[in-house]
């Protein structure tokens, strides 16, 4: 917001503002492979539109601001968005020669409001998998040390922000997939409130049209689209624009009085066998904000055990597998391999990713091989069911209208590449909070001896996503936010 503020004022050219990000792209991106697309040359014709319009001086800066509150602001866009003439394939091959003739909704009102788009990001093979790396763009690399990961499924765009190749970005998250790149690469995004528990026929605060995949039956009910940036003061007027009307259902100018909130705070989940211990490093930060937020801000801090933070693993899959309302099974992984035409055998497949011959990655084969495992099963769907419901219940009733709840980001600081693939279940930590419908703020907190980002979750009760803005707000002003990488 900064940035537009100066160039509302004309105290710098919008066409500067966008050449500089341009430069940095060319510098920086070669080494991470976050941008995946470039429209440089519109963004350039773009920005000039702005200088001109600005000295042509009509309005004065309150409609300016009014009008278009992201005014030439660089803007990066996950490539599984829609955005015209740009690919949009989700790293699926057979889709290599999509491009959008459209833009998604959230792309189209952030270029309403007058950001300009400079490309799309890298994401995992149809958004499943979070380590970010695909057959058509190749894998994305952490701008804190280029051996690790940025996450997934929005992990070109986490890292492209760390990297400062851009300020606003756009991501998707059905089971983290904006707060393990936002984790991981060091900035912030958030994951705002679904409305799937009103029996809402629009399912999201913010528009999920334009995306693909796009979920369908009950996975509907848990993807949310949302903001990713580098600083905290941008996520509640970035959702102010990608929500549209839907922001009428949150209470973003609500003032919130943070010594008066109770925070709750929980070091791991209790202690599942599918999931890595957490990282002392992660356990000793947390410990610091939980200590400051007691001595310095004077705060009612109470650290909690939910026992069925174990079953996280277990809950985001039987809630993924559900029927939809209308009663159907939602679209098989393997189905949307095949981008519903051609038909996928994930066995032969995985006998011709061993000689080098698929066209998918071994994370989409396993998934499609798991899915047969994980298929639907009314008995496992009751059972989890009914813990779902019992520890959304508990977790809302402590929450209240004025709580928000501390949780790690992940057992881990981003791993080397291909760990995951040893670690696949460890997304739980954040795909917990999409099957319970939650609002989660990702906040950075420093970084690590080695050098990489740590953070923490900050989860508030339904439609309480102003009280995790303002928690961001404040982590950010009090263990510096947003780190450059030192190496570019």
């Amino acid at each position: 917001m900064q940035l537009a503020k100066l160039i509302r004022q004309r105290q710098v050219k919008c066409i500067d503002v966008v050449q500089a990000y341009i430069n940095r792209i060319k510098d920086v991106n070669p080494m991470i492979n976050g941008i995946v697309k470039y429209r440089f040359e519109e963004a350039m014709k773009e920005a000039h539109a702005v200088d001109q319009k600005l000295a042509e001086k009509q309005e004065d800066e309150a409609t300016l601001e009014n009008k278009w509150p992201f005014l030439g602001v660089p803007l990066t866009v996950k490539e599984a968005f829609q955005l015209q003439g740009m690919p949009n394939s989700s790293g699926l091959m057979n889709r290599r020669d999509a491009i959008s003739k459209t833009d998604a909704t959230v792309v189209a009102l952030l270029k309403g409001a007058g950001a300009i788009p400079l490309g799309i990001t890298n994401c995992s093979e149809l958004c499943m998998w979070y380590e970010s790396s695909n057959k058509i763009y190749g894998r994305s690399n952490n701008p804190y040390d280029l051996q690790h990961i940025v996450g997934g499924s929005s992990g070109g765009e986490g890292c492209t922000l760390a990297a400062a190749c851009s300020v606003i970005g756009v991501g998707s998250d059905i089971g983290g997939s904006i707060r393990m790149p936002a984790f991981f690469n060091g900035i912030f995004g958030h994951k705002p409130s679904p409305v799937h528990y009103l029996n809402h026929k629009d399912f999201g605060v913010v528009p999920n049209k334009g995306q693909f995949p796009l979920a369908v039956g009950a996975q509907e009910l848990f993807q949310c689209t949302g903001p990713m940036c580098r600083y905290a003061e941008d996520l509640a007027p970035m959702l102010k624009v990608m929500a549209g009307p839907g922001i009428k259902k949150l209470k973003l100018d609500t003032k919130v009085h943070l010594k008066d909130l109770k925070f709750y705070w929980m070091e791991h989940d209790g202690g599942s066998f599918l999931m890595s211990k957490v990282d002392q490093d992660l356990i000793m930060t947390q410990k610091k904000v939980v200590v400051h937020l007691e001595t310095i801000l004077g705060a009612s801090v109470q650290h909690v055990k939910l026992k069925k933070m174990k079953y996280s693993f277990q809950l985001w899959t039987t809630m993924m597998s559900a029927k939809g309302h209308d009663g159907k099974e939602p679209m098989k992984f393997v189905d949307l391999l095949g981008d519903h035409g051609k038909h996928v055998n994930p066995l032969w497949e995985l006998i011709k990713w061993c000689l080098g011959l698929s066209v998918y990655t071994i994370p989409s084969i396993g998934l499609a091989l798991l899915e047969e495992k994980l298929r639907y099963s009314n008995e496992k769907y009751q059972k989890f069911k009914a813990v779902e419901e019992s520890l959304r219940k508990e977790l809302v009733e402590m929450l209240g209208d004025d709580g928000v709840f501390l949780y790690p980001s992940h057992p881990t600081v981003a791993p080397k590449h291909h760990v995951p693939l040893t670690r696949p279940f460890n997304f739980a930590y954040t795909g917990v909070f999409s099957a319970l419908g939650l609002p989660v703020t990702q906040c950075p907190l420093g970084l690590n001896a080695k050098g990489l980002p740590l953070g923490i979750q900050v989860v508030a009760g339904p439609f309480n996503d102003h009280l995790t803005l303002a928690v961001a707000q404040y982590l950010e002003k009090t263990f510096g936010g947003w780190v450059c990488p030192g190496k570019f």
